[in-house]
């Protein structure tokens, strides 16, 4: 937990706290074998873009809200702050109030206010500053898995009147912006999984060419999808196996689930598919009750997807201005 102890330090006070709010960056490395995920940013692009305007290290860690953002009131030196996303909010002053616009820099002063009000039409936004949010790594990384209580903040969500102290700040800092929308997109593309063979002819055909919606009980450790029941053939359940992110299991009731960020490392479902990695940010934006149609694609091309990828995120951050 990070409060500060003087009040002459630039922080952040909460006033709420919003759904799901913690700090994320990059995640954690090489821990699957302790039973520790990734964890992270969900969406990294808009991660990427974030810290590239804000003119952070690649890696600094970020406020990652979901639906509703937090509201929080900011006591200190002047400062400038971002938000990434498709998200509405508004910054208060003594002046009054206005509506921001995200991938655009403003300027915080003593007392101002920033009210994250919802995202739209998706489910993730980040918030920075031009400086670094002082909390503490675990394992080499500040993601908070709330799923084991990992991370800054004793691995815990924000709460109110959390207190969010900002160090080295960039005092030479010019504001940016970026005029971006994120694309939607028509198909989430897989490779075929591990456990293919399991399932019925028919089964696999239907995961190709039907809809599938996205449940409420979805989160930052996976998302349940419904739709047309996957026939399993062989067994529905084998022995545990080693799962990673954007691997897609079908439970013994038939139904999809996608296992993300703060997914377990291990798992006892077949497995039909992997989400690829190029389309995973959009994967994750979608909202519950969004239909989800997955086109198979080869080795080969999800790792080409992946280098386009990553030459449409440069693209994107060359034309910060």
């Amino acid at each position: 937990m990070n409060i500060m102890k003087s009040k002459n330090k630039n922080f952040f006070k909460v006033l709420r706290s919003g759904i799901n709010t913690t700090y994320q960056d990059l995640g954690r490395d090489n821990l699957y074998h302790i039973g520790i995920p990734f964890s992270g940013v969900m969406d990294k692009r808009n991660f990427q873009l974030l810290n590239s305007i804000l003119q952070n290290n690649y890696n600094s860690p970020v406020i990652e809200f979901a639906y509703q953002g937090p509201h929080l009131k900011y006591f200190g030196d002047e400062i400038f702050f971002c938000i990434s996303g498709n998200v509405s909010f508004k910054i208060i002053t003594k002046e009054g109030s206005i509506d921001g616009n995200c991938y655009q820099c403003y300027s915080l002063k003593n007392g101002d206010e920033i009210d994250i009000q919802s995202t739209n039409k998706s489910v993730y936004g980040y918030l920075s500053v031009n400086g670094t949010f002082d909390i503490d790594y675990y394992w080499g990384s500040c993601s908070i898995n709330t799923q084991a209580n990992i991370g800054p903040n004793n691995g815990k969500k924000f709460f109110n009147d959390l207190e969010i102290e900002i160090i080295n700040i960039n005092n030479s800092f010019n504001k940016r912006k970026l005029d971006y929308l994120g694309g939607t997109i028509q198909h989430i593309r897989v490779i075929k999984g591990t456990n293919f063979h399991y399932f019925s002819n028919s089964s696999k055909s239907k995961f190709f060419k039907e809809n599938f919606k996205v449940t409420k009980l979805s989160d930052r450790m996976g998302m349940r999808l419904d739709g047309p029941k996957i026939e399993n053939i062989i067994d529905p359940n084998i022995k545990s196996e080693g799962l990673v992110k954007g691997v897609i299991q079908i439970t013994s009731d038939g139904d999809p689930i996608i296992m993300l960020s703060d997914h377990g490392t291990i798992g006892g479902y077949p497995k039909i598919a992997t989400v690829i990695s190029a389309d995973y940010d959009r994967l994750v934006q979608l909202t519950p009750g969004s239909n989800i149609k997955f086109k198979d694609v080869s080795l080969e091309d999800a790792e080409t997807l992946y280098k386009l990828y990553n030459m449409e995120t440069d693209n994107l951050i060359s034309q910060i201005k």
